[in-house]
């Protein structure tokens, strides 16, 4: 029986591993995305990342993050290892940047 147990518990385990070392693209991720992603930004603050990246472009650095009001510098250590910034357009953003 507890071999059973472990057998049917190894998947989720690695599941959770996988989950637990996913990283999150600040440049292009949604609010819900980057709540569920970073360690310490619950909805409100990743909507004021966002509002922050839609108001001056996208991030240069991580360090960057910290011009986001509601986020230091132990949200930014905790999360860094998290964190990618991608800088590449998307199709469509530069549309809506020239739209501006």
């Amino acid at each position: 029986m507890k071999r059973l147990c472990l057998i049917l518990l190894l998947p989720l385990a690695l599941a959770w591993c996988a989950l637990a070392g996913a990283q999150v693209d600040i440049n292009h991720a949604d609010a819900r995305t980057l709540a569920e992603s970073l360690s310490g930004v619950g909805l409100v603050k990743a909507e004021a990342i966002i509002a922050y990246r839609d108001r001056n472009g996208p991030f240069e650095r991580v360090e960057d993050l910290a011009k986001v009001k509601g986020i230091g510098a132990k949200t930014i250590e905790a999360n860094r290892d998290a964190i990618v910034i991608v800088r590449e357009e998307r199709p469509g953003e530069a549309r809506a940047q020239r739209g501006r």
